[in-house]
């Protein structure tokens, strides 16, 4: 059920019989006709926009276009008063019948309220986090995490059929870093001492990976010369380190449906069947770029490259695939992995890449666009910093990392559910302030607290109510009487739950979670401010001395608590029972 869908069917109808009536032309578009909330709520409950955007085309005047829509919704029983504004636009009330159906509606579909076939089961792979298996997982990559997360959980909801990804880069040089740092813990295990040098990773993390290494192989590799024990050291060392990541996002609750290892297209053929495809459409080809820009001539060496032509689908400049020494650069792979995806079927792909990705986009999406034939979007959403602060002061450091705090250290001090709701309450490209004490008080000023407890009160009330012999089962509460609730508070509270199908659809198609969590807020602080009006004046509170009065109240608090159930639930965060 999705209100704002049903009355702008309603205006639909209303444009298709004065079309029928030869009061409106034959043949006009309807695509951009909208139906949602007015910017003032005084103005009404649904605003649309139909007599403007049809005045033009129709060659009337909006204003009388409006006013003849106006008198065929006000027909409709759902419609209490239809008035035309300004120069056309169309505000609408709804009969409070309409708001109070609603319950009914949310307790019957439970948290399949809201849920939307919006995404036609296309196909959307949402890769994310992407961390190096070098360490531990640092507080940039918790962000990402739970914004990859969030997003492919608001996807899936939305009606997209969505695959999360992880892409493994082990087959880069900082594995080789790895290899060397862990071998170095390898020789402390034994006895030896050791010194980092710089460029190695010096981290404690990695001193029981050496001592695992010392347990399986023995002094086998004691003594001996890199080439005798690089490679399976690598490959011993990233299998830990993917261990630990898993360990990690299993903390916050995330779980990938496929792993995909930048290795594997390595000695494989597979970097050279994505290049291939792009030589058969004429997009590879031996040239000299311009300098890039600011650098002076003189700084400049022309040189001749295999290149990528990446102008040919929105690139600024055309990109080098190749090394002069006939080596892969660090774009081949990531070509090659994104030909993977297209080759798997996906209708479209969704990138999360930390904020020092920027300048990489517009090569990115050139590189599917040519190599899908302009079939398959990919978006790319960058993740902004974020910065840690505890007691007043910016947080820094974690001794176990070495040089930064890891997503463990962030999830044992304020919990996963705490994590990943603040994490979600500014847009990704927007840096974020976590708090560890706002994060963990109980105040109107922490969200998480304030809509758990949101979903906490109305738990609370349905103790209350069972112990007075109420049944306030959903089965119940669906059938309840609600024609008794004609107060302001109530309806409004009624009118936001009503916005949760738009907001999903609206969120969903923006790739933007952090509007569940905004609105989610929006929706508790109703919830809680009918709360408090009960304290002045009896009438509005939940539990009555009449139980079927009671029951149709209650079936109102409790329809908040499915729709902050479901929006918790794309968080990834658990809605609270009761607050300790």
């Amino acid at each position: 059920m999705n209100l704002f869908t049903d009355i702008r069917a309603l205006v639909l109808q209303a444009i298709e019989a004065l079309q029928a009536e030869g009061a409106l032309p034959e043949g006009l578009a309807t695509a951009a006709v909208t139906v949602e909330p007015p910017r003032d709520a005084s103005h009404g409950d649904m605003a649309t926009n139909a007599a403007m955007v049809l005045a033009k085309p129709a060659k009337q005047k909006p204003r009388d276009i409006a006013e003849a829509l106006a008198a065929k919704l006000s027909e409709d029983q759902r419609v209490a008063l239809a008035e035309v504004a300004g120069p056309g636009f169309l505000n609408l009330r709804l009969d409070p019948s309409v708001w109070q159906a609603l319950p009914a509606a949310v307790l019957t579909s439970g948290t399949d309220y809201g849920r939307s076939d919006m995404g036609q089961g296309l196909k959307v792979n949402v890769e994310y986090v992407s961390a190096n298996p070098t360490g531990p997982m640092h507080v940039g990559h918790t962000r990402g995490a739970v914004f990859g997360d969030a997003l492919a959980s608001l996807l899936a909801y939305a009606g997209y059929d969505v695959t999360r990804e992880y892409y493994i880069n082990d087959g880069g040089a900082q594995v080789d870093v790895l290899a060397r740092s862990v071998y170095l813990r390898y020789l402390e295990a034994h006895g030896r001492s050791v010194e980092f040098e710089a460029g190695t990773y010096p981290g404690e993390y990695l001193i029981e990976v050496g001592a695992k290494l010392k347990a399986q192989v023995g002094d086998k590799y004691v003594d001996q010369p890199e080439s005798e024990w690089l490679e399976t050291v690598r490959e011993f060392a990233t299998e830990e380190m993917m261990g630990m990541i898993r360990e990690d996002l299993a903390l916050l609750g995330v779980k990938m449906d496929h792993f995909f290892s930048e290795k594997s297209l390595y000695g494989t053929g597979r970097i050279e069947a994505a290049i291939e495809s792009l030589t058969e459409k004429g997009l590879i080809y031996r040239g000299v770029l311009e300098p890039p820009k600011g650098k002076k001539p003189e700084d400049w060496e022309p040189r001749e490259q295999t290149l990528f032509k990446s102008t040919d689908h929105g690139d600024d400049v055309d990109r080098p695939i190749m090394k002069s020494d006939g080596s892969w650069t660090y774009f081949a792979p990531d070509i090659a992995y994104h030909y993977d995806k297209v080759s798997r079927g996906f209708d479209m792909l969704i990138d999360v890449f930390g904020a020092d990705h920027g300048g990489y986009v517009k090569r990115m999406k050139a590189a599917v666009s040519a190599l899908s034939d302009g079939k398959v979007p990919l978006d790319v959403k960058l993740i902004q910093l974020v910065k840690l602060f505890k007691n007043g002061e910016e947080f820094k450091m974690s001794k176990r990392a070495g040089t930064f705090v890891t997503l463990r250290d962030v999830v044992e001090e304020v919990g996963p559910d705490v994590t990943r709701f603040v994490m979600l309450t500014r847009k990704n490209d927007a840096t974020l302030d976590f708090d560890f004490a706002k994060a963990v008080e109980q105040s109107r000023e922490n969200p998480v607290f304030y809509v758990q407890y949101a979903h906490a009160r109305v738990c609370s009330v349905l103790r209350k109510a069972i112990e007075a012999g109420i049944d306030v089962s959903d089965e119940a509460l669906a059938g309840a009487d609600l024609s008794g609730m004609t107060h302001e508070a109530e309806l409004a509270l009624a009118k936001k739950v009503a916005e949760w199908p738009r907001i999903v659809e609206i969120a969903a198609k923006g790739h933007e979670p952090h509007k569940v969590a905004i609105w989610l807020n929006e929706l508790a602080s109703d919830l809680h401010g009918l709360w408090n009006r009960g304290h002045d004046e009896p009438r509005l509170r939940f539990v009555q001395d009449d139980p079927a009065v009671s029951q149709g109240k209650i079936a109102l608090a409790r329809a908040v608590a499915v729709v902050i159930s479901a929006g918790l639930g794309i968080l990834g965060v658990t809605p609270a029972e009761e607050m300790r």
